[in-house]
């Protein structure tokens, strides 16, 4: 019994794993139609969400399936419990994206980006790319040491955060209050995914430790 047990949490890790690589793909192609003003990409984006949603509901009712039948305790119930935060912030990890994917639409066909600032959002598309490679791992080898690393990553996405705003507070800035909306809007929506990711690792830690990081 216990072995079918823990073949179920294999089962459902990996999909977590999957749904990890969902969001990551999401995230890179709604980054791409931001810059590039591609309305197809952005539609891509925006229509395979539902299949992260799907995912989502998919892991939660397997994982409570799993509390329903196996009634676990201590360290297997921390896995449910623990599974189920992770799948609400990779699917929210997915809406980011979602969300960046409809600025694009919304100004195509212009681009969103002014040119000014293509480099710092190619540079947050690239952190929240390394910063969802590194979540998925940890899911996968609840390797608590890759899971510190994001820390890093979370920084380097609040620097470029703040880059953003200092340039959009400069007096030289000439596109409108309307771009700027759209550049202020995208820059919370990367600042979030990474933060959720590191969501993630922290709770793939609290797993495997017990104990809650800061």
């Amino acid at each position: 019994m216990r072995d079918v047990f823990h073949e179920e949490l294999e089962g459902i890790t990996v999909s977590l794993v999957e749904m990890s690589s969902m969001v990551a793909s999401a995230m890179a192609r709604a980054t791409t139609a931001l810059l590039d003003a591609d309305l197809q990409l952005a539609e891509q984006v925006i229509t395979a969400d539902e299949t992260v949603d799907l995912l989502r509901n998919e892991i939660e009712e397997r994982a409570f399936d799993i509390l329903a039948r196996q009634a676990p305790v201590a360290t297997d119930a921390r896995v449910i419990v623990t599974t189920l935060r992770i799948v609400a912030d990779l699917e929210r990890m997915g809406d980011l994206a979602l969300h960046v994917a409809k600025v694009a639409r919304r100004r195509y066909p212009g681009k969103a980006v002014p040119p000014e600032l293509t480099g710092t959002i190619t540079e947050m598309g690239q952190v929240a790319q390394r910063i969802v490679a590194k979540a998925g791992s940890v899911i996968a080898s609840r390797d608590t040491e890759l899971a510190a690393e994001l820390e890093a990553d979370d920084d380097a996405m609040d620097h470029l955060h703040r880059q953003l705003f200092h340039i959009l507070l400069e007096r030289e800035w000439t596109h409108g209050m309307e771009a700027a909306i759209d550049i202020t809007l995208c820059g919370r929506f990367y600042e979030r995914y990474a933060d959720h990711a590191v969501s993630v690792a922290r709770r793939v830690v609290y797993l495997v430790t017990g104990e809650k990081s800061a």
